[in-house]
């Protein structure tokens, strides 16, 4: 068992707040994401045996939102916008800096120090202010290299043990 005990009761007391036990799913998965800070395959598997249900409705739900991560993720997990007035106004160029100052290979990697996830995120609903990123529950907007590098700085110089 990956699911502590408090949390499995959490999900089996939200299955019965709901007509169809199928609802309950999102309520699960958030509980497993707050304890773990993901979802792993063999949570799906938990979560589906304690609401009697496919493994594969978990998991489709799962997959459906960006919120369940299926690996553990940064202190700071940061979403770039890509959407079309943030593509226009240089978010693959942001996104492009971003991996390079963090020493990343590829988009979606933590860095070794598990202090940053960078990844590549659909509207965030901030188009007047492009090109904008989300850390964590965060806007940064009109964003430069320069305020970039700031907003790196800051974060890093808030991290526990620095």
């Amino acid at each position: 068992m990956i699911l502590s005990p408090q949390a499995r009761e959490k999900i089996v007391a939200a299955a019965k707040q709901y007509p169809q036990v199928k609802s309950a799913i999102l309520p699960a998965l958030h509980v497993a994401n707050e304890e773990h800070g993901y979802v792993s395959d063999q949570m799906y598997r938990e979560i589906a045996d304690l609401l009697d249900l496919k493994c594969v409705d978990v998991a489709a739900a799962a997959s459906f939102y960006t919120y369940f991560p299926k690996a553990p993720r940064g202190r700071y997990y940061i979403q770039v916008c890509r959407n079309i007035s943030c593509a226009l106004l240089g978010a693959r160029h942001l996104s492009t800096y971003l991996q390079e100052k963090l020493g990343l290979k590829e988009l979606g990697e933590t860095t070794p120090d598990n202090l940053f996830t960078v990844v590549e995120v659909e509207c965030l609903g901030s188009c007047t202010t492009a090109p904008m990123m989300q850390i964590n529950d965060d806007y940064y907007e009109n964003l430069t290299k320069e305020k970039v590098d700031q907003i790196i700085a800051d974060l890093k110089s808030r991290a526990p043990g620095r």
